[in-house]
């Protein structure tokens, strides 16, 4: 069974690359860009039991996040990075067609650098922002857990391609320290996607877009295999966004002011988030010590 698995695997890459071949290709990248921060010497990329082990560098550049009829633009970049891996056993997805692709469990990157945003600001329902951080809002993406059920080959399938829990830590001079939209027991899980969407009423489906896929062998020669994934766009609008949580200079004591404003919890099917220019690199190998010789050597 393990043996089938990884067969369906190689081959659903093998028909990629025949694919890419075909396609005229847009100017090419760097085929490790940005693989700095993979957690390499992790006991999980470690364990001797892996079949494959990897590292992924994402960039979104624009897209929106959208809270009822609140919506807030991605004004700067957001990157995320992480090591993954896949051992013997390993979880599988099966796609309609009848094909499968690995379900990687990650490891976040060191120094916290798993999630890297800028605060973005966020306009307070009905008052008009004349003094930024007083008649606004900043709010922070930051993660809220393990990234989980990491696809990448999910990429053009209607289904998610990972599952991101953040939680939005607000800032306002009268909000205090610890204001939250979302926490770590019960966060917002973004679970985007580059095919179409299945959302409850009265959110409509939506379609996200592959954008550009590249494989390309290691141009050292090891057994390494750099796969990008570039001009992509990832779309959720199934999830619920809980209440406001720690808000006030007396924690707590704003909280349903902030409820009442964005109109929280707001329930799944009145929510949306767009990833758009996403740029994603992902170099994957059956060999932890290969991988890490192959990005030394690039």
């Amino acid at each position: 069974m393990k043996a089938s698995r990884l067969k369906s695997v190689l081959a659903t890459i093998a028909s990629a690359a025949v694919v890419v071949a075909l396609t005229p290709a847009p100017a090419r990248a760097a085929t490790y860009d940005g693989l700095e921060n993979c957690p390499l010497s992790s006991a999980a990329l470690r364990d001797p039991t892996n079949l494959q082990v990897g590292c992924v560098h994402s960039v979104t550049n624009g897209g929106s996040v959208t809270i009822g009829s609140n919506v807030v633009p991605l004004t700067s970049p957001i990157t995320i990075q992480f090591g993954v891996y896949w051992p013997a056993g390993g979880p599988v997805r099966e796609f309609p067609d009848g094909t499968v692709a690995n379900v990687y469990s990650t490891v976040p990157a060191p120094r916290g650098k798993t999630l890297v945003a800028k605060p973005l600001q966020v306009a307070i329902p009905g008052i008009a922002n004349l003094i930024p951080g007083v008649t606004s809002v900043f709010a922070q993406v930051e993660l809220a857990g393990p990234i989980t059920g990491f696809v990448p080959l999910a990429t053009g399938e209607d289904t998610p391609v990972f599952v991101l829990p953040v939680k939005l830590h607000l800032y306002n001079a009268l909000f205090g320290t610890r204001c939250y939209i979302g926490s770590d027991s019960s966060p917002i899980n973004f679970s985007p996607t580059t095919g179409t969407t299945h959302p409850p009423a009265p959110n409509k489906p939506v379609t996200g877009n592959a954008g550009n896929i590249t494989i390309e062998p290691d141009p050292n020669g090891f057994e390494t295999l750099g796969v990008g994934f570039t001009g992509a766009t990832l779309v959720d609008n199934a999830y619920p966004v809980p209440k406001a949580n720690g808000c006030g200079l007396i924690p707590g004591s704003l909280d349903g002011l902030i409820n009442l404003a964005f109109g929280l919890p707001s329930a799944a099917g009145r929510n949306a988030v767009e990833f758009s220019g996403n740029n994603t690199t992902f170099a994957v190998s059956p060999s932890l010590d290969d991988l890490t010789q192959a990005l030394a050597a690039s």
